[in-house]
């Protein structure tokens, strides 16, 4: 090959690639139905395209799809889980996953369409929760609040199950349901546990829960990415536009009875 045709390619190559960089660079971000998706309509997406990608949201009903959607490469970053719930999911199935930045999250409640305060609980009462383990959990922690029961004594809060149930005090009946079906058992239940993303798609308001958990560190929900891909560009970018003023906007407008994260606090204390 000649040195003038090796000059040829090479600059055809160069104008390939500067016009490749100028096309719309899509990001695939995967959530739950609701309020993380939401977020993402409302306040990410806008500040993303601003800065010349395209983003495509997909949405699911199960907190198991997105993470093998993510690990597999069908997208780019999920959001619509804690990062307890990470890490276990990310260490039983060996998927190199990893947290990103957190987002204001909406706590999980209980809620009853049947009685108007959790006082009115009698023996045989029927209490749905949700049956993945981080989340079970919870309620858990919750029940045993009320002093509706008690988990046994050294029980790991954040791995409490059914079989830690040391003393049903109000002699209630646990039902374990998918997170996505809390909702609809309320027409059934008594009361029923409902994290906070499927009460807010079902239309229940935050305000209208009997009692509502204190969110801790643990249960505060993320952004998820590969771990390959937490110091590329897209990822910082990603995580820019959820540390942006303009977002806490977005939250304090249309997210206003959610738990903040640390950033967004910070921000409000410096203005």
């Amino acid at each position: 090959m000649t040195f003038q045709r090796r000059a040829l390619l090479f600059a055809l190559l160069l104008a390939s690639l500067g016009a490749h960089a100028k096309e719309p660079k899509e990001l695939v971000i995967g959530t739950s139905a609701g309020p993380y998706a939401d977020q993402v309509k409302l306040g990410i997406k806008p500040i993303l395209e601003r800065q010349g990608y395209k983003v495509k949201l997909v949405e699911f009903n199960d907190y198991i799809q997105p993470n093998f959607a993510l690990a597999e490469g069908s997208l780019d970053a999920n959001v619509f889980q804690h990062v307890v719930y990470l890490n276990k999911f990310a260490t039983e199935h060996k998927l190199a996953i990893a947290p990103l930045v957190t987002v204001p999250t909406a706590p999980i409640a209980i809620y009853s369409k049947k009685h108007r305060s959790l006082a009115e609980v009698k023996e045989g009462s029927t209490v749905a929760l949700p049956n993945d383990p981080t989340n079970q959990a919870r309620a858990l922690v919750m029940l045993e609040q009320l002093g509706w029961i008690r988990l046994r004594p050294g029980v790991d809060p954040v791995r409490a199950s059914e079989r830690d149930v040391a003393q049903n005090v109000k002699k209630i009946r646990l039902v374990p349901l998918e997170a996505a079906q809390l909702p609809r058992s309320l027409q059934d239940t008594d009361y029923s546990f409902v994290n906070g993303n499927y009460a807010l798609a079902s239309g229940l308001k935050l305000r209208d829960a009997l009692k509502t958990e204190k969110i801790s560190p643990n249960y505060v929900n993320l952004v998820a990415v590969k771990t390959a891909d937490k110091d590329k560009q897209f990822a910082r970018d990603i995580a820019a536009a959820y540390r942006s003023r303009e977002f806490l906007a977005v939250t304090n407008r249309h997210f206003a009875d959610y738990a903040k994260t640390d950033y967004q606090l910070a921000l409000e204390a410096a203005k």
